[in-house]
């Protein structure tokens, strides 16, 4: 059995990646977005947390949450998320064929790749940084031209709030993240 080393820190900030199974690009689907939006609201309803970036992509999305004091419980968050939108979505894009005997042993669908990856944010630089990762992720794919024209991310909430202009495309620091990988 694996163990995972996580940090449980109460009322901090993460940031995650998660992704479909198989990388399947079905994220930025109409019905996925609604059961991944429905399902975010019920979960923060019920456990609460603030969104504070996100991006959705066709096969993967990263978002930087953070917590409210004296909680650390981001794995119970995940879980209810990617289960209601595996029910929700079971329909038209559950894959029988694609079953395996430990997918029914850990009653998982085939909608979400296991686990997700997840970083305790430790600086102002450090959460710039996956801020600034979250927003570009979309030109580093090469999913559009420029920031501003993808239609899924926190980006334009961002431009509204001045934190960024409209013709962002990245500052020092992140040139790097829009070629390389994910943020150290």
């Amino acid at each position: 059995m694996s163990h995972y080393r996580r940090a449980y820190i109460p009322g901090a900030t993460y940031f995650f990646t998660v992704v479909t199974y198989r990388r399947r690009p079905i994220l930025c689907d109409d019905p996925v977005r609604s059961a991944l939006r429905d399902a975010v609201k019920t979960v923060q309803s019920r456990h609460p947390f603030t969104i504070d970036a996100w991006v959705l992509l066709p096969d993967h999305l990263h978002t930087i949450w953070t917590l409210p004091p004296g909680d650390a419980d981001c794995a119970l968050r995940w879980s209810s998320i990617k289960r209601r939108v595996s029910l929700a979505c079971a329909g038209l894009y559950h894959r029988t064929d694609w079953m395996t005997a430990s997918k029914s042993k850990h009653r998982e669908s085939t909608f979400w790749q296991r686990r997700y990856w997840e970083h305790c944010i430790n600086s102002e630089s450090d959460y710039a940084r996956h801020r600034d990762y979250i927003a570009i992720n979309p030109l580093k794919h090469g999913l559009v031209s420029r920031v501003q024209d993808w239609p899924f991310s926190t980006f334009h909430r961002d431009v509204a709030r001045g934190i960024y202009p409209l013709d962002w495309a990245g500052c020092a620091g992140t040139a790097e993240l829009a070629s390389g990988g994910e943020p150290a």
